[in-house]
C-alpha cells in the first residue's frame, strides 16, 4: 500500500524561474545555481529525499538533494508519487540484471552504473556470490539499507560489502566508508574474465577491487597477443598482461608501483598456468619506460592504462602533458609494426583532446602511427544519454611504425 503520508511529508524544493528546462527535457541533475536556495532548502540535510518542483509548483519528480553540493538534486524518479524503498530499488536492479545477463555470460560484471541504471551516484559490482556497493552521493549513502535489502532480494549473495572513498564522496561531504552489510571476507577472491581467472582484493583494492570497464578492451588486445611480447604499464593486478599471456604471448612484463597489486598479479598468472611467461617490475611507469627505452627493449604490444591524470578541471593542462608524455614513451617501447593501447579514465579529458595529445606524443617520440580502434568502457557501464561526461573511459589502439 502506498504511504501517502510519507510522500506528502517530503520537503519540496523549487527550481528557479526558467531554470527547469534542461531537467524537464531529460537531464537527471539540477545544479545549485538552478535551485531556489532559500533558508528551508539550505537547512535540509545532505541526501534528503525531496519533491522537486518548478517555480509555479508543478512537480518534476523525486530527487536526492544536497544543499552543499554543486550537483544539488539528482532525480530518482519522474513520478512524484514514487515510494523510494526496497521494492523501488528491486525493480531497478531486476532491470539492470536482465541487461547484464545478456551482455556477460558469467556473474562477474558491473550490475548497476549510477544514473544510467537509475541509481544516482552509486555503482554496484558483482563478483559471483559477492556484491560490492560504492555509494558516492549523499542520497544513495543514506539509502544503503533499502538498497541492500533489494540486492538481497534480487541476488541473495553470500557477501555484501559497502565501500566508498575519494573525491566524489568528499565533494558530497561524505567520509570514506568500508563495511560489510552481510558476511565478510578474509582475503582476495577468484573472479573470471574473458576465460581467465584473477585474484581480486575487494576489501583493500582500488575502487570496488576490479575494473570491469576495460573487459572488452582487454579481450581486444589479447586477441593480438599470440606469439608476441607484451608490456603492461600501470598493470594493477594484471588484467591486460595476464590475459595476453593466456592468449599466447611469449613474454609479458607488468609494471606497477603497488607491491600488493603485483603480488596478486603473479598469483593470477600462476592460477592460469602462465607464471613462467609473466614477470613483474615494481616502479613508476615513466621511469620504467625510460629505462626500457634506454635498454632498447621493445614489445609487440604495449598497454598503458594509467589512473586519472585529470581529476578536476584545474588539472587539465598538467594532465594533458602527462598523457602526451605517456604516449611518447610508450610508443618508443613498441616494436615497429606493433600495437599501442593507451587509455584515459579522466572524465574531464575530452576524447578529441585525448586523441590530440596521444598523436602529439607519438610524433614527439619520433614514431608514426595509424589509429585502428577508438573504444570506451564495456557495455555493462552504460552511459546516460543526457550525461555524455559519464562516458569517462576513452582508449585508442594504434599501430606504430
Amino acid at each position: 500500500m502506498t504511504d501517502l503520508a510519507a510522500i506528502e511529508a517530503r520537503p519540496k524544493v523549487a527550481m528557479r524561474a526558467g531554470e527547469d528546462k534542461r531537467l524537464a527535457t531529460g537531464h537527471p541533475w539540477a545544479f545549485s545555481n538552478e535551485i531556489e536556495m532559500d533558508a528551508a532548502a539550505k537547512a535540509l540535510p545532505p541526501g534528503e529525499l525531496v519533491t522537486l518542483t518548478r517555480k509555479d509548483g508543478r512537480t518534476l519528480g523525486v530527487a536526492l538533494f544536497n544543499p552543499h553540493s554543486l550537483i544539488a538534486a539528482r532525480v530518482l524518479s519522474r513520478d512524484p508519487t514514487a515510494e523510494i524503498n526496497a521494492r523501488f530499488f528491486e525493480r531497478r536492479l531486476q532491470r539492470a540484471l536482465k541487461l547484464r545477463e545478456r551482455l556477460v555470460d558469467v556473474p562477474f560484471y558491473r550490475l548497476a552504473h549510477a544514473e544510467a541504471d537509475g541509481l544516482p551516484g552509486a555503482v554496484i559490482d558483482r563478483f559471483g556470490d559477492v556484491v560490492v556497493v560504492e555509494a558516492n552521493s549523499a542520497g544513495m549513502d543514506r539509502l544503503t539499507e533499502p538498497l541492500t535489502a533489494a540486492i538481497e532480494k534480487v541476488l541473495n549473495p553470500a557477501i555484501i560489502l559497502l565501500r566508498g572513498e575519494g573525491s566524489a564522496r568528499s565533494s558530497e561531504g561524505l567520509e570514506p566508508m568500508s563495511r560489510f552489510a552481510k558476511g565478510g571476507l578474509d582475503g582476495p577472491i577468484t573472479i573470471e574474465e574473458n576465460g581467465a581467472k584473477f585474484l581480486a582484493d575487494l576489501s583493500a583494492g582500488q575502487k570496488t577491487g576490479w575494473f570491469y570497464d576495460q573487459r572488452n578492451n582487454r579481450a581486444l588486445m589479447a586477441g593480438f597477443a599470440k606469439g608476441g611480447t607484451c608490456l603492461d604499464v600501470y598493470s594493477y593486478t594484471g588484467g591486460f598482461g595476464v590475459q595476453a599471456a593466456v592468449a599466447g604471448a611469449t613474454e609479458v612484463l607488468a609494471v606497477d608501483r603497488s607491491e600488493s597489486a603485483l603480488n596478486l598479479l603473479q598469483k593470477s598468472a600462476e592460477l592460469n598456468g602462465v607464471g613462467a611467461r609473466v614477470s613483474v617490475q615494481r616502479g613508476e611507469a615513466f621511469e620504467a619506460l625510460e629505462s626500457l627505452i634506454a635498454e632498447k627493449k621493445r614489445f609487440d604490444i604495449v598497454c598503458a592504462d594509467p589512473p586519472a591524470f585529470v581529476k578536476s578541471k584545474k588539472d587539465f593542462h598538467v594532465g594533458s602533458k602527462a598523457y602526451r608524455k605517456l604516449a611518447r614513451l610508450a610508443a618508443q617501447a613498441v616494436t615497429p609494426g606493433g600495437l599501442l593501447f593507451i587509455a584515459s579514465c579522466s572524465h574531464n579529458m575530452p576524447v578529441d583532446e585525448f586523441a590530440r595529445q596521444v598523436a602529439r606524443g607519438v610524433h614527439e617520440g619520433g614514431r608514426s602511427a595509424r589509429q585502428l580502434y577508438a573504444t570506451g568502457a564495456a557495455p555493462d557501464h552504460p552511459v546516460h544519454p543526457f550525461l555524455p561526461e559519464s562516458a569517462y573511459l576513452k582508449a585508442l589502439v594504434l599501430q606504430v611504425d
